[in-house]
């Protein structure tokens, strides 16, 4: 009976998601992404100045977008421009 209760839960999650796959992303879901991608890419443990280092502590001025000169990670819905929204559409859309 619990095994045939997952199967339905699975099946309503993938229906569910493969939907919301065909469905057009927001402005707003790209920023999302685009800044969670450019978080992702950094290397070290501060990218935003919201983001916590190893030891706990805010990272703040500390972080790589609080610094001038080398990395320039996205931390802000306002650092995400009108044209890498369109490039994530076109990326996204594919051949």
């Amino acid at each position: 009976m619990r095994h045939g209760y997952w199967l339905v839960v699975g099946m309503a999650l993938f229906a569910a998601s493969s939907a919301k796959a065909d469905a057009p992303k927001t402005d707003a879901a790209i920023r999302k992404a685009l800044i969670a991608e450019s978080r992702a890419a950094y290397s070290g443990s501060c990218p935003c100045p919201y983001d916590t280092d190893r030891a706990g502590r805010q990272c703040g001025k500390r972080s790589a977008y609080s610094r001038p000169g080398g990395a320039a990670p996205l931390c802000y819905d306002h650092d995400v421009t009108k044209e890498m929204i369109a490039e994530y559409r076109a990326r996204d859309a594919g051949p």
